[in-house]
């Protein structure tokens, strides 16, 4: 299902984060629209003069940074200064559900390596509880396909291997992704502990205390949500 995206509201969210960022700063580029339009917005900056480097969390995100003038680092450029990324679910602590683009771990990874997290969405990805769309994406290696599918279907998900124009999707890593039904997640942190510690899995969509700022594009503005609570990444 493609979303409709609100260009206004997408330039608004870019030009709100580049004020977070600093001349001379190392950037995680995220992945999606929301990110996209952050590269963007970034990349006239740099050819206006404003130095700053990126590292891109996928090869989409990379080749749209080379097309627009942003130079490009990976992670040996050390701690990065804050990665700008969307997001599918946000709920009321900042916490997230990610990776329906695709792109969650090496999203992981670059978060992991930045300073801050910096989330952009639209109104419309706010949730009441994670899950509130049914889906929480995980990243396995294809050989421990049956397996993973078997040991998250006795979690109580109902894992279905992500597929398009009928082939298996493959991620920029290599793997694969199960698509996982859900209903609105009661206990996060022990859902995150449960399906990381099945044999196979790489990564999933949950990604808890990671964010530390939330903008919001909502009725021509943008505002600004921060965590209550962090638990650990």
């Amino acid at each position: 299902m493609t979303e409709e995206v609100d260009p206004a509201a997408m330039a608004l969210l870019a030009e709100r984060a580049l004020a977070e960022v600093r001349d001379g700063a190392v950037v995680g580029l995220g992945s999606g629209r929301a990110a996209s339009a952050f590269v963007r917005a970034l990349g006239e900056r740099v050819r206006a003069g404003f130095r700053a480097r990126g590292v891109p969390t996928s090869h989409d995100t990379a080749t749209l940074a080379r097309e627009v003038g942003v130079p490009l680092v990976g992670l040996e450029a050390g701690t990065l200064d804050l990665t700008v990324d969307g997001a599918d679910e946000v709920d009321p602590v900042c916490d997230l559900v990610k990776g329906f683009g695709g792109a969650l771990l090496y999203e992981r990874i670059v978060a992991a390596a930045s300073r801050r997290q910096i989330i952009l969405v639209e109104a419309n990805k706010l949730v009441p509880a994670l899950g509130h769309h049914g889906r929480l994406p995980v990243e396995i290696v294809p050989f421990a396909q049956p397996l993973c599918q078997d040991r998250l279907a006795a979690l109580g998900l109902r894992p279905a291997l992500r597929t398009v124009d009928g082939r298996a999707f493959v991620t920029d890593a290599g793997h694969v992704l199960l698509d996982c039904g859900t209903g609105p997640i009661a206990d996060k942190a022990a859902l995150d502990a449960s399906v990381r510690a099945v044999p196979g899995v790489l990564d999933h969509g949950l990604f808890l205390g990671t964010a530390s700022l939330v903008l919001v594009a909502e009725g021509g503005r943008v505002r600004e949500l921060k965590p209550r609570a962090k638990v650990a990444r």
